[in-house]
C-alpha cells in the first residue's frame, strides 16, 4: 500500500511535467511557425512591391519622353500629332498616347481636340481623334484631376467603351498636365495601360517569388496558401493573377490604405479568414497585398 502511494506521488509530478513540456513545445512551435510566416511574407511583400514599382516606373519614363515632345511642339495640331507618334516604339506595352487639350485651344479644331495615337489591329500605331460631344473628355476623372495637378499621376482604373477604333476595356492612365510658354494649362497628356497588362505583370512576379530559393529557403509546411493582389485605396482589387475580384471593406484597413500605410491585418477576404500583408506602391495610389489563408 505504501509502495503504491509513493509511486502515485512520484508519477503525478512526472505527468504534470510532461504535460507542461508538451504545452510549451506547442507554444514554441506555434511561435516559430508564426515568426517564419511573418518573415517570409514580409520579405516577399517587399520584393513584389519593388518589382512592380520598377515595372511601373519603366512605363512612366517612356511616357514622359512622349509628353516632353508634346510640350515642345504645341504650335499646331499637326506638330502635336507628330510628337505623340514620335516615340511609340519605346514601349510596345502602352496601348496608346493622347493629348487632351483644353476647350478651343486650337480654334480651327473646335471645342474638342484629343488626338490619340494607339495600337490598331496590327502592330502599327494609328491615329484616332476621340474628342467629341459624345466623348467629352473634359468630364473624365483623369482630365479633371489633370486640371488640378502640377505633376504626373496615375488615374483610378476605369472602363472605356466607344464605337471608335479603340479597344474597349479597363484602363489605367499615367497622365501629366502640359503647360504652354505662358504657364497656362494646354492639355493633359496620357499613356494608357490595360488591366490585362497589369495582371500579366503580377502573374509573372508571383511565379518568380513562389520559386525564389532565397525567399523560400526556410519555408515550413503549410505556408503556401496565398495569392498576391493589387488594391485600389478603397480596398477593391484592380489586379489579381487569376482575374478574380477581391474586396476588403474593413474600415480600419481601408483607412490605412488611403494613408499609404504598410502593415499586417487579420481580415475575412471573400469570406475566408486571412492574414493580409500590404504596402503601398511608389508614386501610385495602389497597394500590393499578399493574402495568406489562415
Amino acid at each position: 500500500m505504501d509502495t503504491n502511494t509513493n509511486l502515485k506521488k512520484w508519477l503525478w509530478p512526472v505527468v504534470i511535467g510532461a504535460l507542461v513540456a508538451v504545452v510549451l513545445l506547442a507554444v514554441a512551435l506555434s511561435y516559430a511557425v508564426r515568426a517564419e510566416r511573418n518573415a517570409r511574407y514580409v520579405g516577399m511583400m517587399n520584393v513584389v512591391a519593388e518589382k512592380l514599382s520598377k515595372t511601373v516606373r519603366g512605363v512612366e519614363m517612356n511616357a514622359e519622353n512622349v509628353f516632353d515632345e508634346v510640350a515642345k511642339h504645341l504650335e499646331s495640331p499637326q506638330t502635336v500629332i507628330a510628337a505623340l507618334g514620335s516615340k511609340t516604339s519605346l514601349n510596345p506595352d502602352v496601348i496608346g498616347y493622347f493629348a487632351a487639350f483644353v476647350p478651343n485651344y486650337f480654334p480651327q479644331e473646335g471645342r474638342w481636340f484629343q488626338p490619340y495615337v494607339h495600337q490598331g489591329d496590327s502592330t502599327e500605331f494609328v491615329l484616332t481623334l476621340v474628342g467629341s460631344a459624345r466623348h467629352d473628355y473634359t468630364t473624365s476623372t483623369w482630365y479633371v484631376q489633370g486640371e488640378k495637378e502640377k505633376e504626373s499621376f496615375w488615374s483610378e482604373p476605369y472602363y472605356y467603351e466607344d464605337n471608335l477604333n479603340v479597344v474597349s476595356g479597363y484602363y489605367m492612365t499615367f497622365a501629366t498636365p502640359i503647360f504652354d510658354a505662358q504657364g497656362r494649362l494646354a492639355c493633359v497628356c496620357g499613356a494608357d495601360m490595360t488591366q490585362e497588362w497589369m495582371i500579366d505583370q503580377l502573374r509573372k512576379i508571383e511565379d518568380e517569388v513562389r520559386n525564389d530559393e532565397l525567399l523560400n529557403n526556410n519555408r515550413l509546411p503549410g505556408n503556401d496558401d496565398f495569392f498576391i493582389v493589387i488594391l485600389n485605396d478603397d480596398g477593391t482589387s484592380f489586379a489579381h493573377p487569376d482575374g478574380n475580384i477581391v474586396a476588403m471593406s474593413d474600415e480600419a484597413f481601408v483607412a490605412s490604405l488611403k494613408k499609404h500605410d504598410r502593415g499586417v491585418a487579420e481580415l475575412e477576404v471573400n469570406g475566408v479568414p486571412s492574414r493580409v500583408y500590404y504596402t503601398p506602391l511608389k508614386r501610385t495610389h495602389w497597394s500590393v497585398a499578399i493574402v495568406v489563408k489562415k
